[in-house]
């Protein structure tokens, strides 16, 4: 008997391909919800029936201490499937620690986050900061030519710092623009890869100082905590721009701020933070070239349908006895 810890929210749908593949085969499963009351627990013998965990969405917004109050203590858990990507707070690596198998929701946010990382690029290139300073003024802000012309994104360079889904993502949208797209992996070249050069971290620095842009979408680890440093910011050209949608600690805000108060980096597009939510005395907040999102940049309402799919399509091979999709090595916790 799997014994799945779940709560109401999973669809009906889900429920009946996972426990029509459990028949056939000859496998038994037992759903566990988790109570809706934030406050109630479950009782020891429940717990105990625990094999199988969904963090899910829902759980995350309403009832994340109940949860893992339910997980920490069940000594039977083999399996914890997350609703987000990112795997970074401690209570991850203690699962990874325990033994328990970990898998993400990598890959299901990648278009949303990858299309806002665009929209920023698009924006800050386009020179939209000012004219929507200028509309809140209610003044006319023409620009008629000189160097305040907008410069064509064709033929700019996009260091894509992170080519998993969401970094693939935003380099496969760059190259659709016209920009040339050097990706940065641990990893060579694929067949496929929407990028004109892959490179490896250590080289990082190397191709700075060519690139016009520097998007930010590599997971957080103790190897690029801070990686984006002053050092590195100062070897990207004048005038570059930075988009952040990774996690904030892999950049030094304070070194980035240093670095648009002087004007070598001309502006950036910042989801995420080293503190969230973002001081409200963050200078961040009013710089002029800076655009500012509350770590929402993957808001999409198909989000957690995709999530559930995944969830779907991984019971299914929990119960084949098959690979699980983005499984957490425990080397990664």
């Amino acid at each position: 008997m799997t014994g799945i810890l779940v709560t109401e929210h999973l669809p009906a749908e889900a429920y009946r391909r996972m426990e029509a593949h459990a028949r056939s085969s000859h496998r038994d499963i037992r759903w566990i919800h988790l109570p809706a009351d934030p406050e109630a627990r479950l009782d020891e013998a429940t717990i105990a029936g625990i094999e199988v965990a969904f963090y899910s969405g829902d759980i995350y917004e309403t009832r994340p201490r109940a949860f893992f109050s339910a997980v920490r203590k069940a000594p039977n858990l083999r399996w914890l499937q997350t609703f987000n990507a990112g795997v970074d707070h401690p209570i991850f690596t203690e699962m990874l620690q325990r033994g328990i198998r970990l898998t993400t929701a990598a890959g299901t946010t990648a278009v949303p986050i990858a299309q806002s990382a665009i929209t920023g690029l698009l924006m800050l290139s386009r020179g939209f900061p000012a004219w929507l300073r200028a509309q809140r003024e209610h003044r006319w802000a023409h620009v008629r030519g000189g160097p305040g012309l907008p410069l064509d994104l064709a033929g700019q360079t996009l260091c894509v710092l992170g080519m998993g889904g969401i970094g693939s993502e935003i380099a496969r949208l760059a190259q659709a623009l016209g920009m040339k797209v050097v990706g940065i992996r641990r990893s060579p070249r694929k067949a496929g890869d929407p990028v004109d050069e892959m490179l490896p971290p250590a080289q990082l620095s190397q191709v700075l100082p060519r690139c016009q842009w520097l998007a930010i979408a590599c997971p957080l680890t103790a190897e690029t905590r801070k990686l984006v440093n002053a050092e590195l910011l100062a070897k990207l050209p004048a005038g570059a721009r930075i988009l952040n949608v990774g996690r904030g600690e892999i950049v030094d805000e304070a070194a980035l701020i240093a670095a648009l108060q002087s004007g070598h980096i001309a502006g950036a597009y910042l989801d995420v933070f080293e503190k969230e939510p973002l001081p409200a005395d963050s200078p961040l907040w009013d710089m002029p070239e800076v655009i500012c999102t509350p770590h929402n940049s993957g808001a999409s309402a198909g989000n957690e349908g995709r999530v559930h799919e995944l969830f779907v399509q991984n019971v299914l091979r929990w119960l084949d006895q098959q690979p699980l999709i983005n499984e957490v090595a425990r080397t990664d916790a």
